[in-house]
């Protein structure tokens, strides 16, 4: 099975949506960002084992879930806090 097979597995169809339009998927990808983790790695494997991504598809998806209003509507404190760390690390790239 590919990844792109198995991350369709994940997201579920458009019945699985919650009120606000988030698929299983997203809600699942939003789940890790909110938990910590105990040390290098461990998310990393979680993300391989839970979800059946790649670390790499993962982040991907992460950053356009951050610029979906309705995963500003589901989690804001998620949302924000990562938007937050996504722009310090395009501030320190730029200069």
């Amino acid at each position: 099975m590919t990844e792109e097979e198995t991350a369709a597995d994940v997201s579920g169809g458009p019945e699985e949506a919650d009120s606000r339009g988030l698929g299983e998927r997203e809600r699942a990808l939003l789940a890790v960002e909110r938990r910590s983790w105990p040390g290098p790695g461990a998310k990393e494997r979680a993300v391989r084992e839970r979800l059946g991504l790649s670390p790499t598809r993962y982040y991907q998806l992460l950053n356009a879930l951050l610029d979906d209003p309705r995963a500003l509507a589901h989690d804001p404190v998620t949302v924000n806090r990562l938007r937050r760390v996504r722009e310090e690390k395009q501030r320190r790239r730029e200069g």
